[in-house]
């Protein structure tokens, strides 16, 4: 397998990250690198570190040549590879504001790492409840659906010049489609078309039950994206050949976006040919400096959610019923 880190590997240049991506072969990981500058989003880096972890951490380097290269150890990467570190630093409270990559198993490695992560992001509590709401549903959705010993690879890092986190999750479980399979065959046909139905509020890959179960009510991708796109933000999700990027809604406009129960009908790109990868990746960006609090924004989705549950169910029983 190969991957290459680029000068610019963010979620609105995924496809170009793509492009270099090659998923054959589960012997080794050859990771190539940009000679002069490294900048990758912390959803790259979990996927590279997943991928690390399938090849037994038998990774491959070309020379790290650009300066930039040192974030890669700062982020924890070469933990989760044969090969120590090429670089001597010391790691400080100055180095930045980031979430390393983290392995997350079971949910007291959960609740230990949500409680932890919020200091190393010097983020206010007003803040923090936004990003601490996105892990933890991301983390969940990969303990109680993916089916992988190796859990969750999270990372995260904020940016103090634009106020804004992104946030990276990846396993190398069974993947978004499979797992929704059993209840909703109609409607996973195709990696992509499981992808826009995972991201429909109250479907869950539980139950063919309208609005999940009461553990599982289906909402945390639905949730994740329209946190983002009311930030004015990009989501992405990426598993099997299926991709569902979220696009920037226009920052000229003052009033927040209208939030959309129907994944189709917000702007974004999607393609069906990526490399198939067994797994699953989330990254979002989230922009703090937003009008809307948390609790009001929570609740501006909530009453979307809601009322396409209302939508389905009543649409449902007015279906003909044959006997």
């Amino acid at each position: 397998m190969k991957i290459y880190f680029s000068n610019s590997d963010f979620l609105r240049n995924f496809d170009r990250f793509l492009a270099s991506v090659d998923l054959i072969g589960l012997d080794i990981l050859f990771i190539e690198s940009h000679p002069k500058w490294i900048s990758v989003h912390p959803a790259v880096l979990t996927f590279a570190a997943t991928l690390a972890l399938r090849v037994g951490k038998n990774v491959e380097f070309t020379p790290l040549t650009a300066k930039s290269s040192t974030y890669l150890d700062r982020m924890g990467l070469f933990q989760f590879t044969k090969r120590p570190s090429p670089f001597n630093i010391t790691h400080n409270e100055e180095a930045g504001r980031f979430i390393p990559l983290t392995q997350v198993r079971d949910a007291s490695e959960q609740s230990r790492f949500i409680s932890d992560m919020i200091p190393l992001l010097h983020l206010p509590p007003e803040k923090a409840d936004a990003i601490k709401y996105v892990i933890g549903e991301l983390v969940r959705n990969v303990l109680e659906h993916a089916c992988t010993q190796d859990g969750a690879m999270v990372a995260a890092q904020y940016y103090k010049k634009s106020n804004s986190v992104r946030l990276g999750i990846c396993d190398g479980g069974i993947g978004i489609r499979q797992s929704m399979l059993e209840n909703w065959p109609e409607k996973t046909r195709t990696d992509i078309d499981a992808l826009k139905w995972a991201l429909t509020p109250g479907i869950s890959g539980t139950t063919r039950r309208e609005g999940g179960t009461a553990d599982n009510a289906g909402a945390g991708l639905f949730f994740i994206k329209s946190i983002a796109k009311t930030t004015r933000d990009y989501f992405m999700v990426y598993s099997g050949g299926g991709v569902y990027k979220l696009l920037l809604s226009d920052a000229r406009k003052k009033s927040p976006p209208t939030l959309s129960a129907d994944p189709e009908k917000d702007p974004h790109s999607e393609r069906s040919n990526a490399p198939y990868f067994q797994g699953t990746l989330v990254g979002v960006d989230i922009q703090l400096d937003g009008t809307l609090t948390f609790d009001a924004l929570l609740s501006n989705i909530r009453d979307v959610y809601s009322a396409s549950i209302r939508e389905r169910k009543t649409k449902k029983y007015k279906e003909p019923k044959f006997i």
